[in-house]
This record gives C-alpha cells, structure tokens and sequence, in this order.
C-alpha cells in the first residue's frame, strides 16, 4: 500500500464545528459513518482508497469530535446542508458518498436536495429519512432510553450492540469479539455526550417519498441479518431508485463493511469501476 499524506480539516457551520480528515487525489469520495460509530469505522477504506482518489471521512455533528456546544443543543440544522459545507470548505464540486446506517440516509438526502453535488451513491444498511422503525427497533429503544434515563450508559451500549452488531438472528459469541468491541467504545462516547441534536430539520418532504428523484448510480447493501425493517428498506431503495441495485452480504448484520471488509471494499471498487470517471482497480485481493 502506497502511503498518502493526510489532512486534517475543520468546518465550522452555526457554531459547530466538524472535524474530519482528508487523502489522496483525484475523484472525491466521502466516508459518512453510521449513528453507532464514528469516522473511524471506515480505517480501512479510508486508507486503502486514498490510493486513487481524494477521500474524505468527517464525524456527523454530535457524534465523534464533533460535538457542539451545548448552547446550540436547539438551534436549526440539517446534516446534509452540513456535509455540503463540508464540499464547500474542501474545494469539492462533486463526491461519490459512501454512507452506513444514518450516513447513508444523510447521503441520500444530499442527492436530493443537492443532485448536482453528488456524482453516486453506496448506501450500507441505510433508511431513506421517513421510513417508520419496526417492531424490532422500537422494542429496542424502550429498553435503552429506559437504561439511559436510569444513566446506565453501559446497559445501553450492551442493547445497541445487540440491535445492530449481533442483529436479532443470532448472539453476541457470533460476533468477532475485537469488532464489538471497538464498535461499543465508539458508541459508548456517543451515549455520554449531553447535546441531544434537538434542532435538527430533517428533509422535507422526506426521503422516503422521494426515491424517484435520485438520479445517479447507486449501490444498495444490505446485510442479511440486519433487522427486517432495515433489510425492507434497503430493497425498497433498490426497486425504486431508477439507477440501483443492491447487493447482499449473506452473515452479515448492520455493519457489513466491519464485518466483511474484504468483500465490502471488492463490491465498492466494482461500483466504481462501472462508472467512466473513476479508475480500475489493480492488484487489490
């Protein structure tokens, strides 16, 4: 692996300030986490794409090093409208996002309320914005805001872990136990961070309703034991998304790309390929 001088960047938008990294050259990719990690889940993917294009991977506001003041807890904002000041700062006219779980609903609403910045899609065992939570999710949220009222951060990292590392299918000894773990500290800081994101203005209308209207290339994954509704979603998004198609990581829970690196990364550098702007390929196992 070729090394790649990396940048550190910080975009401050109403007050809060994001904080991310950025390496390499040539066609943007951006790396948006999902809501039960940090920028850090994409370590190997950052690393190994840096080699042929300019990729960047930035912690969502609240989450990571990017917690705002808790003065602002209230005030307006959008996620998307903060991964485009993200672009604006960083010199980037269009990106391919590649966005897990709650990144990949952010990706999906920046395609839509900003077609012209995005060039394609990967979208990891994401929900469009407005796509109700089913039985499952909303039977694992009473018990963890219950842990959380009761301040017990620990218990309820544990019933996240077992939402969306483990999935309902099967339990934590079928998981690496180095991956929970790692997935666990990064959700654990998270949990204890007192900004609550009250002001935040999701799409409108949501992206749900508005599938139709994403235009560029897209790549659906779902992991096959990742809850029902998560797994829906993902088909869904596949079938009406005029220009997708998904794939599924059979063994697999709601973070694909931690669980299966090697074949996430295979999959993503086929996608990539197809299109006429990015570069193929070579050598990579």
């Amino acid at each position: 692996m070729t090394a790649v001088d990396v940048h550190a960047f910080e975009v401050t938008v109403d007050d809060a300030t994001l904080r991310g990294e950025w390496a390499g050259d040539g066609a943007a990719i951006v790396l948006l986490h999902a809501g039960i990690c940090d920028r850090r889940m994409w370590d190997a993917e950052f690393a190994a794409l840096a080699e042929r294009f300019r990729v960047v991977r930035y912690d969502l506001r609240g989450m990571g090093d990017s917690v705002p003041p808790v003065a602002t807890d209230d005030r307006p904002f959008s996620h998307h409208t903060d991964l485009i000041a993200v672009l604006d700062h960083l010199g980037i006219a269009t990106a391919t996002l590649v966005g897990a779980s709650f990144g990949g609903r952010t990706a999906i609403d920046a395609a839509i309320a900003s077609p012209q910045r995005v060039d394609a899609l990967v979208l990891a065992c994401a929900t469009p914005g407005g796509t109700p939570w089913d039985d499952v999710v909303r039977a694992a949220w009473l018990e963890i805001d219950d842990a959380l009222e009761r301040g017990d951060i620990a218990a309820a990292n544990e019933l996240e872990l077992r939402l969306w590392v483990d999935g309902p299918r099967r339990g934590p000894d079928a998981v690496d136990p180095e991956l929970r773990a790692w997935v666990g500290s990064m959700n654990a800081a998270s949990l204890a961070v007192v900004w609550t994101g009250a002001g935040e203005r999701p799409l409108d209308p949501p992206a749900a309703d508005r599938l139709g209207e994403v235009a560029c290339p897209v790549l659906v994954v779902v992991g096959d034991l990742d809850v029902p509704g998560v797994v829906a979603a993902g088909e869904r998004m596949a079938a009406e998304i005029p220009s997708a198609r998904l794939v599924r990581f059979p063994g697999a829970a709601h973070l694909p790309s931690l669980e299966q690196p090697g074949r996430f990364l295979a999959d993503l550098d086929a996608f990539l390929a197809a299109a006429d702007r990015f570069p193929v390929p070579s050598g990579r196992a």
